[in-house]
Formats: C-alpha cells, sequence, structure tokens
C-alpha cells in the first residue's frame, strides 16, 4: 500500500454533467429529429472555492470510488456492433476505440480499455464514457479554432463522425488506420520510449526538428511549446521531423503548416482552459484528416486524460523546486506502476494492475472531466449490458437519419 501511496498523489476543484450535452444532437451532416427526452439537461455546480484536497478527500470520491468497485466486473471491453446494427461494415479493433464503417460516416465506441507502452493495460469502469464526453466538451469549445468531424453522439460512449482521409501523420488522436499524431509539448516530462525526457536523458537535443537547449530537469517548462509529430509503425510510434514528413509526400508544406498552426493554437486554448480550472496541460497530442470537400478537420479525441497530461498548478512550483514530481491526474501514476514491476514493452503477459489503482485511476478522469467542464459525470445505471444500450442507440440513431 506503501508504494501506491507514492505513485498517487493530491488536488483540487470538481462538478456535474448528464448523459449527451444538447448541442451534440444538433444536426452537421445527419438530418436528425431526436425527442426532447432524449436530449438530457447538463446541471451546473459551481466550482469555485473547493478545497485543495478534493481529489484525495471528498465525499464526491468516496461516492466515485464505491460505485467503481461495484463496477469492476462490468467494464466495456469488447464491443461488436457490426453483429448487432444494421448498416455497419466492419470492424477496427483500436487499443481503446471499436471504430465501425458506416459508409460516409464512422461509428467510434470509446471502450473501458486502458492503454500504454503501445498495448492494453487494464480495463478501467467508466472510463469509455469519461473519455467520449470530454472530448465532446472540447470538440464543441475548440470550433472557433478548427472544425472537427463530429455529427451526432447517440450513447455515451460513441461518436459518430464523418469519414475522413486521414493524415498519415499525427500531431502528438487516432483513427486507427494511417495513424498520425501530432504531439504539442510545453514541459521537460514523459516516462515512454518516445516521450521528451526520455530522449533528452539520452542526450538528443535536436528532437523532431526542435533544438532544445542543455541543463534542463525533468517537469521543466519548456522555453516554448513546441510540437514533435509521429507516424504509426507497426505497434509504435516513430517520430519525424516537419521536413520528413514533407519530403516523404505524408503531407504537403501547406497541409502541414495548417495542422501544425491549429495543434499549437489548440494546445494554447487547452492550456488557457485548464489553468482556469486550476490544472496545467502539460503535453497532448492531435490528429487531423481532411473532410470530402479537402476541408481539414480535427479527428479522434481532444485534451483527454488518455491523450493529454495533466497537472495541479497549485502545487507545481513548490514539488518542482523540491525535485519532487508534479502532482498528476491522468495515468502517468499507472505507467510507473508497470514500469516498476515488469518489463511492458517486452514481457509477453503482464500483471494484472491493483484494484487500488484501477478505482484511483476512474477517479481521477472523473475528476478531471469534472473539474474542466464544472459539471458533474452521471454515473451510469446498470438498467441493462452495455452492449445491449450502445446497440440500440446507434440503431435508433440511424433510423432517425438520412444518409
Amino acid at each position: 500500500m506503501g508504494e501506491l501511496v507514492q505513485l498517487l498523489n493530491p488536488p483540487k476543484t470538481l462538478a456535474r454533467i448528464s448523459t449527451i450535452p444538447s448541442f451534440l444532437c444538433q444536426n452537421r451532416r445527419f438530418e436528425v429529429q431526436m425527442k426532447p427526452k432524449s436530449i438530457p439537461r447538463t446541471v451546473s455546480v459551481s466550482c469555485e472555492h473547493r478545497p485543495i484536497d478534493l481529489l484525495t478527500s471528498s465525499d464526491r470520491r468516496e461516492e466515485v470510488i464505491e460505485s467503481v468497485r461495484a463496477s469492476l466486473t462490468h467494464c466495456l471491453s469488447e464491443t461488436n456492433l457490426h453483429l448487432t446494427v444494421p448498416g455497419l461494415k466492419s470492424k477496427i479493433r483500436g487499443k481503446v476505440r471499436d471504430v465501425y464503417d458506416a459508409g460516409d460516416y464512422l461509428v467510434l465506441v470509446t471502450t473501458d480499455r486502458q492503454s500504454a507502452f503501445d498495448r492494453v493495460l487494464a480495463n478501467i469502469p467508466f472510463k469509455g464514457q469519461v473519455l467520449n464526453e470530454t472530448s465532446l466538451w472540447w470538440f464543441n469549445r475548440s470550433e472557433h479554432i478548427t472544425p472537427n468531424a463530429v455529427v451526432l453522439a447517440p450513447d455515451k460512449n460513441v461518436t459518430i463522425a464523418k469519414k475522413c482521409s486521414v493524415f498519415p501523420v499525427e500531431f502528438v488522436g487516432a483513427f486507427l488506420i494511417s495513424r498520425a499524431y501530432f504531439a504539442v509539448r510545453g514541459y521537460m516530462t514523459g516516462s515512454t520510449d518516445t516521450s521528451l525526457w526520455t530522449v533528452y536523458s539520452k542526450g538528443v537535443r535536436n528532437y523532431c526538428g526542435n533544438v532544445i537547449p542543455d541543463g534542463m530537469v525533468k517537469s521543466q517548462k519548456l522555453p516554448k511549446n513546441i510540437i514533435t509529430p509521429t507516424t504509426k509503425a507497426a505497434d509504435h510510434d516513430v517520430p519525424v521531423t516537419p521536413q520528413e514528413i514533407v519530403e516523404r509526400g505524408l503531407m504537403t508544406q501547406a497541409e502541414f503548416d495548417e495542422a501544425s498552426s491549429k495543434a499549437l493554437s489548440l494546445f494554447e486554448y487547452g492550456q488557457r482552459i485548464a489553468f482556469e480550472h486550476g490544472l496545467i496541460l502539460v503535453d497532448t497530442k492531435y490528429e487531423f484528416g481532411k473532410g470530402s470537400d479537402g476541408t481539414v478537420l480535427l479527428i479522434d479525441e481532444v485534451h483527454t486524460p488518455d491523450s493529454s497530461r495533466y497537472w495541479m498548478a497549485h502545487s507545481y512550483e513548490h514539488r518542482f523546486r523540491s525535485g519532487l514530481e508534479p502532482e498528476n491526474v491522468d495515468k502517468e501514476f499507472l505507467r510507473l506502476w508497470f514500469k516498476n514491476h515488469c518489463n511492458p514493452y517486452e514481457d509477453e503477459v503482464l500483471p494484472d494492475a491493483p484494484e487500488e489503482l484501477v478505482c484511483e485511476l476512474a477517479w481521477r478522469y472523473i475528476f478531471l472531466f469534472e473539474t474542466i467542464t464544472k459539471s458533474k459525470f452521471e454515473i451510469p445505471v446498470m438498467k441493462e449490458p452495455a452492449h445491449d444500450r450502445i446497440s440500440r442507440s446507434v440503431s435508433q440513431a440511424f433510423s432517425l437519419v438520412k444518409m
């Protein structure tokens, strides 16, 4: 238990939301006629003046952890909608999302699978719903920076999106086919093989075309935000430079310039919103694709605790000066546990994640959602198996739209 306490850390604010925010039922390409009762209301709760120990000690935390423990055996680990929903042609299984081909659209189901080190580590109750709703919140609020592919969210775990031709470069997001990421980083940190701190500590000073000064230490703020693009090779990410991206024909110079500009603007916006809520958005990744009309669209996920790293803002400076790890509100402590107990890249069989860590991660994902959105996460009531609910919701959505 002592080791668990060392991996975890303390915290700040909170709040409440419903299932599908009303903006998600608006038509963007579908002609949708949703019944009023199918559009849940969002109940806002003030997050001001909340105690800083809310993350580790609060009635809300106990309430969530109790629900998480009761749901450990009911995680959404796999879906097969192509067998239950007419019109879905095929399935692509990603590490977290199951993606179904629906002609001009994709049906993305966010499961409870937890991935890191290019593999699935565990199943986390409610994780799929948290990630889906977090992304949808950010998608809606970042449209002033870039359009996105979202069309409709018929279920807590589901997003229906326009089918895009995906750039084979990702701004460190994922659409599971020719994956590519635009990763944007603001701090010197990380524990994976492609993380900035890992490569920097090995002597690398020019990473993905970014010159990084000598003398930096872990968790230090970078002189400026940087982009480190990666492409997907087999099951691992491969860093590339902007010049290589253009020379290989992965993107044109104009496409790269547009996507990288949008990625930096999205990150700066995310950092501002996070800081206003007592958090530091440390790094994240974005993926872009082209719509049928050639428009560059943001796809996959945005600023989720899966795709992003968050630290508590109030304690960062003190902990950094003291040589301590920042208080994180993401999956980093789970990564560190696996690194301490196995070789997560090479071991064929991994140890089971401790129940305490699984429950803590579920709570932190919910805490982050509630802190950022100032709304309360609605814990699902198990009236029926999640797969049955999702199948019904997606079938109903397609019966109400004109394709």
